[in-house]
């Protein structure tokens, strides 16, 4: 019988990062979802500049609420491209393009909620957020983090089988 002692030790595969310039071929695949939720995160950060560049550009022509909400449409669609094309890229897209971005915005819905019902309740609650929204808009942004990612991954950009 032979045992894990008698077999000959596998030497360690080196990686070439000039062969392999994927990150996600550095990492275990454990970590693969980390770094995911790195990018995702760095895609919500440009979301939270969509967000608050187009509250502070509809403000005056809608009034603050009106402008709030159709600002996380604008920045949920960018947000939408561009964790398609980077953050899983090497996902399943299933279903026309049209499907999918509603497919992001109803797995969002949650996040949706979270985050606006914290930029609402600051406007309510503390002046300073009315007078600068981008206060509110960072917070509810950071409250809907987690969901939203759990959810694109799971029911948006689905693992290639």
């Amino acid at each position: 019988m032979i045992s894990a002692s008698d077999s000959a030790p596998v030497a360690p595969t080196a990686i070439d990062p000039l062969v392999t310039p994927d990150a996600e071929a550095l990492v275990p695949s454990s970590h693969g979802t980390l770094l995911q939720f790195i990018r995702f995160g760095c895609v919500g950060g440009l979301g939270f500049v969509w967000d608050a560049g187009t509250v502070y550009a509809l403000r005056p022509l809608l009034g603050l609420s009106l402008a709030t909400l159709l600002a996380y449409f604008v920045a949920a669609s960018a947000n939408w491209v561009v964790n398609r094309l980077w953050t899983f890229r090497k996902h399943s897209h299933e279903g026309s393009l049209f499907q999918q971005w509603l497919r992001f915005l109803g797995a969002n819905s949650a996040g949706f909620a979270l985050n606006r019902s914290a930029v609402y309740t600051l406007f309510l609650t503390i002046p300073l957020c009315v007078k600068y929204p981008v206060l509110a808009l960072a917070v509810g942004a950071t409250s809907g983090l987690v969901a939203n990612f759990a959810l694109s991954r799971r029911l948006v950009f689905k693992v290639k089988r």
